[in-house]
């Protein structure tokens, strides 16, 4: 592993205690490395680099800035098999769903590549004083980015992309467990010809002390961060402090919903994606599974043996389709949230019981007559468990959805649109599969309502979460 220290203003640093920790495979259970965590003064380091940095950044023409990201695209395309075996070996998923992720990582730059020319504003007349209304965006200031285990490139590229699009400076926290990938990317941002100071990444085991202080230092002007709702609400307790714009994509519990009408095999394809996309390991992996009562059986067979008929083993082994989870502790809660069920009536249809020996395996799991007071519906899962429910009534099941305080995505299969259309509009989320089990598109907004965030990331809206609109009233 070539670059495992901090990256500061363009360098590669120990970092001023010179304390490591160590990166684990989880299908091995083996140490790959070990990685430089950062301290405050490493912090501060960075803001000192960013802010020398995007003064420089902001200045560039937009087509500038384009050109660069979009370097940026194709030396990341050029190099997709190199990611996605890194990201399988820190987080263990299988090698298609990595080459996935890094071709998905990869798009963001090429998209915002696009959108770094469009930061439209407009000039017209206010209709009572005849003055000028002139609206521009400008760059927000320095972001601090914060992202998850679960996508080690996509999460990081997601925010990197529309913050230097908009003519930002950005500093990355990434998660603990899969630090590898973001440091990986920093060569390649080099040779794209983005400038030194201007994409900073600190690995650190004092993840709480080191983004608090960044957060109260009055360089910073955005916040964004994918992950929890826990943790997403404590940064939002920080970012009050100084009043930061916040870019919140935090937790799902994702309804898909299959009704009597819809195309079976076209519900079961979309479940799969839905369901098994980075083997649940997913805040918009398919969480609650309704199905109307006549086409249970159904459903429940043919899903079963799609879910049957996925290999598991190590990801390095392009066979493979299941991988292991990241790490004990979140084998362990969905072992947890299935022997619950089972304890409360759930019914085993496959899978169910974590194999033995090395690694955080966990097979795919189908559950039927899974019922309401089963922990599972009540939180995310994150594993390869498919909780299937039934029900009869559609306005019951649109009640059922919407009972939880996370509004990500939903799904929804029915061939009969004028309904489907309906029920999506009933339903409250920020997101929506109509038979479909995938979403996310660097091209579309991705986010949520009630606890599942705050902004938009990807689509037009990204870039805007790292900007400011100003206005200026003028008379000529």
């Amino acid at each position: 592993m070539e670059y495992t220290n901090l990256y500061i203003n363009g360098a590669w640093v120990e970092g001023a205690d010179k304390v490591r920790f160590d990166v684990t495979n989880p299908a091995t259970e083996e140490v790959l490395t070990s990685v430089a965590s950062a301290e405050i003064t490493d912090a501060d380091a960075a803001l000192d680099a960013a802010e020398a940095a995007m003064a420089l950044w902001s200045a560039q023409t937009p087509r500038h800035r384009s050109e660069v990201l979009r370097k940026a695209w194709e030396l990341m395309t050029a190099r997709l098999p190199e990611f996605a075996h890194l990201i399988t070996l820190e987080n263990g998923k299988g090698r298609a769903d990595a080459m996935g992720e890094a071709t998905y990582a990869a798009e963001f730059f090429r998209w915002f590549a696009e959108e770094a020319v469009r930061a439209d504003g407009m000039i017209t007349h206010a209709p009572a004083s005849g003055a000028r209304i002139i609206v521009q965006h400008k760059p927000a200031g320095i972001g601090v980015l914060i992202t998850p285990w679960n996508y080690p490139a996509a999460m990081g590229t997601r925010k990197i992309a529309p913050a230097l699009a908009a003519g930002c400076a950005v500093i990355i926290k990434p998660a603990s467990e899969t630090p590898l990938t973001m440091l990986a990317l920093m060569p390649l941002l080099e040779e794209a010809g983005v400038p030194k100071g201007l994409v900073n990444v600190l690995p650190s085991r004092r993840t709480g002390a080191l983004v608090d202080h960044m957060l109260h230092d009055p360089r910073v002007r955005v916040v964004s961060f994918t992950g929890s709702t826990a943790v997403g609400r404590k940064l939002l307790k920080s970012a009050a402090d100084r009043v930061l714009k916040p870019a919140m994509e935090l937790g799902g519990n994702a309804p898909l919903i299959v009704f009597e009408d819809a195309d079976l095999d076209v519900a079961v394809e979309g479940a799969m994606l839905a369901k098994m996309r980075n083997l649940g390991e997913a805040c918009t992996a398919a969480n609650r599974i309704y199905v109307h009562a006549d086409v249970a059986e159904a459903f429940t067979s043919k899903f079963s043996a799609a879910m049957g008929a996925l290999k598991m083993g190590d990801g390095t082994d392009p066979s493979v389709d299941v991988g292991p989870l990241v790490n004990a502790d979140t084998r362990d809660k969905v072992a947890a949230f299935v022997n619950d069920a089972v304890a409360k009536g759930a019914k085993v249809e496959l899978g169910g019981t974590a194999p033995n020996g090395i690694g955080y395996f966990y097979p795919p799991t189908v559950l039927s007559n899974v019922p309401e007071t089963a922990d599972c519906v009540a939180d995310e899962i994150f594993g390869p468990v498919a909780a299937i429910q039934t029900f009869t009534d559609q306005d019951d099941v649109i009640r059922r959805a919407n009972d939880t305080e996370y509004g990500l995505v939903a799904y929804v299969f029915s061939q009969d649109m004028k309904r489907a259309m309906q029920v999506c509009e009933r339903l409250d989320y920020g997101m929506v599969g109509l038979n479909r089990g995938l979403v996310s598109d660097p091209a579309a907004p991705f986010g949520g309502t009630k606890q599942s965030g705050l902004g938009r990331e990807g689509g037009h809206e990204g870039m805007l979460e790292f900007m400011e609109t100003q206005y200026i009233s003028a008379s000529w």
